[in-house]
């Protein structure tokens, strides 16, 4: 019997082999938050959404972010070296779609309240939980860095419905009480 020959992981011509195609079927099952990471310094102000953030350790409190290198925002980030990660509540579903990439840099932060903790990045005001942090160390994997970031300020809301990615559409986790 013959042995399959084995598939290539990367993609020619632009399009998607059977194993990226498989592989982002599955993630698609991986439920997560939804997030707005933002930044602001030397490089400007800049946000994307994102659901590809998770906890790293609590000694120091360290949290990672990934970043497509060939974001629009990925300058900034990499420049400012500061970020707050915002995690959504139910209510903001129109918000993560303007900062996935539907409308300009410029226009993002027109939407909902925002200010500021110990970086400078912005806080959404109403936002379940906001981590704010420094970047610590970049790792590059694919077309994707992880930032690396200590988290230096946290602020918390209550009363929330919390927003999460499934199965490529929005959906309420619970909700918050105390």
């Amino acid at each position: 019997m013959k042995n399959k020959p084995k598939e290539s992981l990367t993609s020619t011509s632009g399009n998607l082999t059977d194993m990226q195609q498989s592989f982002r079927e599955a993630m698609s099952k991986l439920a997560a938050a939804v997030n707005i990471i933002t930044t602001e310094g030397p490089a400007g102000r800049a946000g994307f959404t994102a659901s590809a953030v998770c906890s790293v350790t609590d000694e120091p409190p360290t949290l990672l972010v990934c970043l497509n290198r060939n974001a629009s925002v990925y300058d900034y980030f990499k420049e400012n070296m500061v970020l707050c990660v915002n995690t959504l509540a139910l209510e903001h579903k129109d918000l993560s779609g303007a900062f996935g990439g539907k409308v300009s840099l410029e226009e993002r932060f027109d939407q909902g309240s925002w200010s500021t903790l110990s970086t400078g990045s912005p806080v959404l005001e109403d936002a379940i939980i906001s981590f704010d942090c420094q970047v610590k160390l970049i790792s590059s994997v694919g077309t994707h860095d992880i930032l690396i970031c200590e988290v230096l300020d946290i602020k918390h809301k209550c009363d929330c419905e919390s927003l999460i990615y499934f199965d490529r559409d929005y959906h309420q986790l619970s909700k918050c009480t105390s």
